[in-house]
């Protein structure tokens, strides 16, 4: 089973796409996202939503783009910009109040009108290096 944190970085003008709220958000992936067989909102500061899967990582992080654009397709939201899911797996062990425990992936879900500019101001290519090559990813879904 594949757990996802889900955090959310929006870096397009919020008035124009604004931040679900973590009900919505968690019903609309379980509903969307075919092989999501739990989405339940956190009330954590950073993580706002826990999905679970039995797809392996990047097939559900793959999916996990397109049900986000869907979502805001469905509310009436042009999707011209980029989603992006960036993964990294926990290695390391749990700290006691940290829904994120050993193995489950924390993935940051970014939603940016140019996404080359925010992989570089966050250094991505160092932290992906700094990790094993199973336990990072990076998906995109462009707009269409």
């Amino acid at each position: 089973m594949t757990v996802f944190l889900l955090s959310h970085n929006l870096q397009v003008p919020a008035q124009a796409f604004p931040p679900f709220d973590g009900a919505e958000l968690a019903e609309g992936l379980e509903r969307l996202c075919v092989s999501i067989t739990s989405s339940t909102p956190l009330t954590h500061p950073h993580w706002r939503i826990r999905v679970e899967s039995p797809a392996d990582p990047e097939e559900m992080a793959l999916e996990l783009v397109n049900g986000w654009a869907l979502l805001r397709r469905e509310g009436g939201d042009s999707v011209d910009h980029t989603i992006l899911a960036l993964g990294g797996r926990k290695d390391t062990p749990d700290r006691d109040d940290s829904p994120l425990k050993l193995g489950h992936w924390g993935v940051d879900v970014v939603e940016t009108q140019d996404a080359h500019g925010f992989l570089d101001a966050i250094n991505w290519p160092a932290l992906r290096a700094g990790r094993p090559a199973d336990g990072v990813f990076e998906v995109m879904h462009r707009p269409s």
